[in-house]
């Protein structure tokens, strides 16, 4: 029997209920609105082991965190309300006590949580000029409080989803990714094809040519691609193959894997964009793989398996996949169909499920 395939997830989020009002995003009637630390997350990834020794095909490993987009500014400047790096810092603490085993009361993990994390990337004031970044930076690892945990500190987002056209390219962005790579940082690349439009694709191009334009090889900074750039994956099926969203995001997706092999893509982030799903519905595994299969083969085409990973959004995935109690499993499953439909062999899966990950955020299991 061939050895069992370990899950790295390598896009959660996490948060305790007394941060939810430093969360950029957050009302109280929202559908996020409400404790999601390490607790909620080990029953929506019930449905998988994290034994080791199990039979099943595949175990849950381990995460990698990604920052929650708190309320923060790139200059330090803020009101004592307001100051720009506070919240983004008390993240990376909340981070570090599980990484280290030591929970505060009531923030939904234990001691014996702490092997989950495998990587941590935090959110950084990126477009701020080397002298911010490397500064906040510095005040990461204090935060971090010991050197087993700053060494899981493996990147970091400044999300661009939401920020005025212009920000990727600015020549204090490229040099902060320049900067990241040097010290052996990724960058997470969140943008909104679907909500935002494609000139968000565009730029995050122009920034990529850039940023590698000249780079040292060992000196690049790797980018980790976030939830396929978020197409809009509520077309026609009849429409997909010609439709003028479809074509332009699938060439600027395959530039974005040739510009460098340091680019790297998320299988993720799926439910944000589909229609959403309830919790009674019986899911059309086969339908829905049928139906992501145009998108799923451009990343697969233009990436290969070397440069895919897998990664849930949870809890962002309870949104559109039907709660905490299913949506996790939900996606695994269509992933699993994903790989079936390639016709991937074991080893290719065992990279897509963890590997890829590992290598590409430089963790360790």
């Amino acid at each position: 029997m061939p050895a069992s395939i370990p899950i790295v997830d390598s896009h959660i989020h996490l948060f305790a209920a007394s941060h939810l009002p430093s969360l950029a995003w957050y009302g109280p009637d929202g559908p996020l609105g409400s404790q999601h630390s390490v607790d909620e997350y080990s029953h929506a990834t019930s449905s998988v082991s994290n034994d080791t020794t199990t039979s099943k095909d595949v175990y849950l490993r381990g995460f990698i965190f990604l920052e929650t987009d708190r309320l923060s500014s790139v200059s330090t400047e803020g009101s004592e309300s307001f100051p720009g790096w506070k919240h983004a810092l008390d993240e990376v603490a909340y981070l570090a006590r599980i990484a280290r085993g030591e929970p505060f009361q009531g923030e939904g993990h234990s001691s014996s949580d702490k092997d989950l994390c495998l990587g941590i990337v935090a959110w950084a004031p990126v477009p701020g000029g080397l002298e911010a970044l490397s500064a906040y930076m510095a005040l990461v690892k204090e935060r971090t409080k010991s050197p087993e945990v700053w060494r899981k500190v493996r990147g970091v987002r400044y999300l661009f989803q939401d920020k005025p056209a212009g920000t990727m390219t600015a020549p204090d962005t490229v040099q902060g990714l320049r900067w990241l790579g040097q010290q052996g940082l990724t960058f997470d690349l969140g943008v909104d094809a679907r909500q935002r439009g494609l000139d968000q694709l565009r730029e995050a191009v122009t920034m990529m040519e850039q940023v590698y334009s000249g780079a040292k090889e060992d000196e690049s900074v790797t980018i980790v691609i976030n939830h396929l750039c978020k197409p809009n994956l509520r077309l026609p099926p009849d429409t997909i193959a010609t439709h003028s969203d479809f074509l332009e995001w699938k060439d600027l997706i395959t530039q974005m894997a040739q510009i460098s092999d340091r680019t790297y893509m998320k299988l993720s982030g799926a439910f944000s964009e589909l229609p959403s799903l309830s919790a009674t519905t019986d899911l059309d595994l086969p339908g829905l793989v049928d139906y992501l299969q145009p998108w799923t083969d451009v990343i697969f085409n233009s990436f290969g398996t070397e440069r895919i990973m897998f990664g849930s959004d949870w809890p962002v995935c309870n949104i559109g996949g039907g709660g905490n109690d299913v949506s996790w499993n939900r996606w695994q499953r269509v992933v699993e169909g994903i790989l079936d439909r390639r016709g991937l062999t074991e080893e290719q899966k065992r990279g897509i499920w963890g590997q890829v990950a590992l290598k590409a955020y430089g963790a360790d299991i």
